[in-house]
């Protein structure tokens, strides 16, 4: 199958599932089909993560989602040690961003501390724990939401982060049709 019959066939069959999002779904297509990572822009409830799940589903990737939460870690992402008393060792348990299609939900509403491990593992396609590198599966891709900056509980990502991503799609309302037929 060539790559212009699959960017139509995924296409197809998001917008199947998500009304109204024509240029973000294409966008997100192309990103996904360079290689490269998406943040995707808007206020909540425009299907940012629904537009996520249905590329992911589409194209059976293995998916993680995390909610990036105030208190959430940057071990939360990436994975922690933990001690086996039985062989008195440590074992790396990875993890969430040890996955092929990673869905970081709200990015901006996470500590920077937490965001710059999980734009780490982007652009290095690995993590490094104890002084050990822990290589992500193939391939990887990050798709990010962002609630828009006015919004309360969120922080700006500095321009070193945003570097990260191929593309920033703005989702906006889609239009009265497409809500209508959401409703329906």
């Amino acid at each position: 199958m060539s790559l212009d019959t699959l960017f139509n066939s995924v296409t197809e069959a998001v917008k199947k599932v998500v009304f109204g999002q024509d240029e973000a779904i294409e966008l997100s297509l192309a990103a996904l089909f360079s290689s490269g990572h998406v943040l995707l822009e808007g206020p909540p409830g425009v299907a940012k993560t629904l537009l996520v799940r249905a590329i992911a589903a589409t194209l059976k990737l293995d998916y993680r989602r995390v909610q990036m939460t105030p208190d959430l870690l940057p071990g939360d992402i990436t994975g922690s040690s933990i001690y086996r008393q039985n062989t008195g060792t440590f074992e790396f348990i990875r993890g969430p961003v040890f996955t092929n299609f990673l869905l970081a939900d709200e990015v901006n509403r996470a500590s920077a501390r937490t965001q710059a491990a999980m734009l780490e593992a982007m652009q290095e396609l690995a993590v490094t724990h104890d002084g050990l590198n822990y290589p992500l599966p193939s391939p990887f891709v990050t798709f990010a939401t962002e609630n828009p900056i006015e919004q309360e509980g969120t922080y700006p990502l500095p321009l070193a982060q945003l570097d990260r991503f191929m593309f920033k799609i703005m989702v906006g309302y889609p239009d009265s049709q497409a809500e209508e037929r959401v409703l329906r």
